[in-house]
């Protein structure tokens, strides 16, 4: 039963929607929907069939997701366990690292959320999804495709932070529509929601957006959040996990066309091979982070544009809070953590001989973060300035992953690395690892992966498709050559700062070796074992991804919610997520940590943000 209640007085009550249970109550919505806060970009008309008005509403709402863009970084990232804040912070980002957020904090403001929401819900109510033109072609179906996509990612987003928020679906236009209670959902109610609402649409709409060229200088294929990955989102923090792997694939095989290509990509900074000299750095890069160009193989997928000048007031600051510049006279607000340096210099970095046969392991006591893995190195450079007038010397740093006006959202080692770790909790520990450890195409499936499995779990995998004339594996004869070929195009996530993981022996799944004979008469015992295996293979693999986004998406934004969507998945969620967050400062340090932090981590109401008593738990 649903009771209506005032918004003095939330009460969180139940009920059950088959097969999940869902927390639910009713508030009203009149301070996110301000009449007189234009949240809502009006048509001279109710509907929208028009070009000019649809493209102007479509506009309309990617610029108002530019009021979400730094700040979905900063969520992601400050309160987890990558980054930690100086002095010269803010007072809101430093209570955010904390967990002490206030009403009146800049980055809590859910009218942001609301007003791309509405926008969304009223195109999505008037747009005519019916109009064709003279080749009897849908018109408008691109957009609504889009706009469908960039709500769901919204209220993803909303949810992750606020944990239970008023849904609503139509558009609030007056000021009666405002003060109408609407039911509260939480994670599991928006992602079932959405992965329902998105399932009507047209396959073709997972990569056709709508053409509208450049804008600004920058290509608006960039703007939008792909079907097929916000479908995998959905359902991977919903817990279904084939369903989450297939979308990944999807997206990745469906993204430049049928029977095109969009490998995993090199990006691999080493040691040379052979060397011992510890100075000599090799780099073999696909097209870095910080391009914003749109083509086949190009990294970037989904960004928000934002303003080039503070003046036209949706301006990032990201590169003012990450990096010295004279427009914070030098001082830095974020910087990366003890937890990070500790994550990076803890892997073992593997170094290939110049026979390409051979390996051999770097050094632990580098410096200049040279320990470990390189990404960190390759993104974070360190220096200092002299200040002219009091000749104090300041100390700099260059995060290099700020280095653009727009805001990053996704490329394409998150959408492998997710896939991944969909795989594996969906039962294939042994595909993920490949995915990480030298990188999947229909060869590799064949012969390391095929055979560990049953027939039933063979004919799900046989759906992943990576033709091995398209997918080529760079191979130790490539590194030790130090040639990129244009058809070796593909390797794992952790060679790409680990060295060469194939060879590395402290990089390895348990159970490695065995294999299930399909046609064996014991072929039920050793499944029985193979499932205690994989249970425990599954474990080690969780961990590993874990570990890899860490070192492949620092300061990205993606840090806390990649924490909490694998704390969700243990026994006690509480105590996971409070031993990262709290390693920000060193293993050692957790105790002072968990000291300054305001909320108690282990209990997992406190993971989320709250507003007036409106909005959270």
């Amino acid at each position: 039963m649903i009771t209506k209640i005032s918004i003095r007085h939330l009460i969180g009550l139940s009920f059950i929607i088959c097969p999940l249970t869902f927390s639910v109550a009713l508030v009203s919505c009149s301070d996110f929907f301000e009449q007189d806060s234009e949240h809502v970009i009006f048509t001279e008309e109710d509907h929208l069939n028009n070009a000019t008005d649809t493209i102007y509403s479509v506009t309309g709402i990617l610029t108002k997701l530019q009021a979400l863009a730094d700040r979905t970084i900063l969520l992601g990232e400050v309160r987890g366990d990558l980054v930690d804040v100086t002095s010269t912070a803010n007072s809101d980002l430093r209570d955010l690292a904390l967990f002490n957020v206030g009403d009146d904090n800049r980055y809590n403001q859910p009218r942001d959320y609301y007003a791309v929401i509405n926008n969304c819900n009223y195109f999505i109510a008037n747009v005519d999804t019916a109009l064709r033109n003279n080749r009897n072609e849908l018109i408008f179906m691109r957009e609504y495709a889009a706009i469908k996509a960039i709500r769901a990612w919204t209220y993803l987003q909303l949810v992750l932070n606020y944990g239970s928020v008023p849904f609503v679906i139509e558009p609030v236009l007056t000021k009666q529509e405002a003060e109408l209670d609407y039911a509260r959902y939480d994670l599991k109610a928006v992602c079932e929601y959405f992965i329902k609402d998105l399932s009507t649409l047209p396959e073709e709409y997972n990569t056709e957006y709508p053409a509208y060229g450049n804008i600004r200088g920058a290509d608006s294929r960039l703007f939008y959040f792909p079907l097929s990955i916000v479908r995998a989102e959905l359902n991977l923090w919903a817990g279904n996990y084939r369903e989450a792997a297939l979308n990944y694939y999807k997206y990745i095989s469906q993204r430049n066309g049928t029977n095109s290509t969009y490998s995993q990509g090199l990006g691999i900074y080493t040691w040379l091979p052979g060397n011992t000299t510890w100075l000599s750095l090799r780099s073999f890069n696909s097209l870095s982070f910080s391009s914003e160009n749109y083509g086949d193989e190009t990294e970037l997928i989904t960004m928000i544009p934002c303003d080039s000048i503070p003046a036209e007031g949706n301006y990032s600051q990201l590169r003012n809070l990450f990096n010295s510049s004279s427009d914070n006279e030098y001082r830095v607000s974020i910087v990366p953590s003890i937890g990070v340096q500790e994550i990076s210099e803890s892997q073992v970095h593997c170094c290939l001989s110049s026979n390409g046969t051979s390996w051999y392991y770097a050094p632990t006591t580098l410096d200049e973060h040279r320990t470990g893995d390189l990404r960190l190195m390759d993104n974070w450079s360190e220096s200092y300035t002299i200040d002219r007038i009091t000749g104090e010397r300041i100390e700099t740093q260059y995060i290099y992953k700020y280095q653009t006006r727009n805001v990053h959202i996704y490329r394409r080692q998150m959408i492998y690395l997710r896939m991944a770790e969909a795989l594996n909790m969906a039962g294939y520990p042994r595909m993920a690892f490949k995915i990480l450890s030298e990188g999947i195409n229909n060869t590799v499936i064949q012969n390391d992966v095929m055979p560990f499995y049953s027939q039933s779990d063979s004919l799900f995998l046989a759906q992943f498709d990576f033709p091995a004339s398209r997918y080529g594996i760079f191979n130790a004869e490539d590194l030790v050559g130090q040639r990129v070929g244009d058809r070796h195009n593909t390797c794992g996530i952790h060679s790409r700062g680990s060295g060469w993981t194939p060879l590395n022996e402290f990089y390895r799944m348990p159970g490695d070796t065995i294999v299930i004979e399909q046609d064996d008469s014991l072929l039920t015992e050793k499944l029985a074992l193979d499932a205690q295996l994989r249970s425990r293979q599954q474990e080690v693999v969780d961990s590993l991804i874990l570990n890899e986004s860490a070192l492949e998406f620092a300061f990205e934004g993606t840090r806390y919610y990649d924490i909490m969507r694998h704390a969700l998945r243990k026994s006690n969620p509480g105590q996971f997520m409070a031993e990262h967050v709290y390693a920000r400062r060193g293993k050692e340090n957790a105790a002072t940590m968990q000291g300054l932090i305001q909320k108690d981590l282990t209990q997992e109401r406190n993971w989320y943000l709250q507003w007036n008593g409106k909005i959270g738990f």
